[in-house]
């Protein structure tokens, strides 16, 4: 793993817990693009971090750079920064990035992060609210979510997902550790309704129940529009499975590390 960041604490704190929770993860710290491109040519990485603003560069010129110089092509890539989430509401992060972490979650987040992305056959437990109304690929993604060991409940259309939140609540329960979602959905409300529904009617923050969105639809505007909307998150489509289990893990353990940390 190659960690680019500036700050020699901010490297010290990353090592010291991704080391601690991934064990057996060699990990090479840089504080400056010109020193990772360095560490790139001599040798292959499985996972690299970069902090947005470097000394000598932009983050994602790095990772254009990584993108540009076989054999580092397919590499995860993420950005690990305090100014995330206003970059990825202006979908400013570009092609050449993998995903994105924000340091406000904590690096103890980040090493879960890291071990979906290194390690994610490992398995969660955890409720999903799976909304779908097309039976193909529901039975398709949800055979593979349950093959992760996730409990998965499908509803068909926004406005179930609604009256199934809805009757948890009465119960006193949230229902789900996570929700995920179609943007295009059979019936009055879409994918993003939804989340606006879970946000503001529940009452229910990005950590409390996460919310991801798949999407087919590359417009920038409109991917901007449903971030704003209060999704974690978007998957876009065709979905691939790696990413899709490595973002929904990500997401349910932080929710349950904020939940428990809640609890304490």
């Amino acid at each position: 793993m190659l960690l680019v960041d500036g700050s020699k604490v901010v490297r010290q704190l990353i090592s010291r817990v991704v080391s601690a929770e991934v064990p057996g993860v060699e990990i090479i710290g840089v504080s400056t693009g010109a020193e990772a491109q360095a560490e790139l040519q001599r040798g292959v990485f499985d996972f690299v971090t970069v902090a947005l603003r470097l000394p000598d560069m932009d983050g994602l010129d790095l990772a254009r750079f990584v993108r540009e110089s076989a054999p580092q092509i397919y590499m995860p890539i993420v950005v690990v920064s305090g100014d995330v989430e206003q970059r990825l509401h202006r979908r400013e992060l570009g092609e050449f990035v993998t995903d994105y972490f924000d340091k406000s979650l904590g690096f103890g987040a980040l090493a879960e992060f890291i071990r979906g992305y290194v390690r994610p056959e490992g398995g969660a437990e955890g409720e999903v609210l799976y909304v779908e109304d097309s039976r193909v690929v529901a039975l398709a993604t949800r055979r593979m979510m349950e093959k992760y060991g996730l409990t998965v409940h499908h509803v068909i259309s926004a406005e179930d997902a609604i009256e199934f939140l809805r009757a948890a609540k009465a119960e006193g329960r949230m229902g789900a550790d996570v929700v995920l979602t179609d943007v295009s959905l059979k019936g009055e409300l879409t994918g993003g309704d939804l989340v606006e529904r879970i946000r503001n009617e529940f009452g229910y923050g990005k950590g409390k129940l996460p919310t991801l969105i798949m999407t087919g639809d590359e417009n920038p505007a409109n991917q901007a529009a449903l971030l704003r909307a209060g999704a974690n998150d978007l998957v876009e489509k065709p979905v691939e499975e790696k990413l899709l289990i490595t973002k929904l893990l990500f997401q349910l353990r932080v929710a349950l590390h904020l939940r428990g940390k809640a609890d304490a």
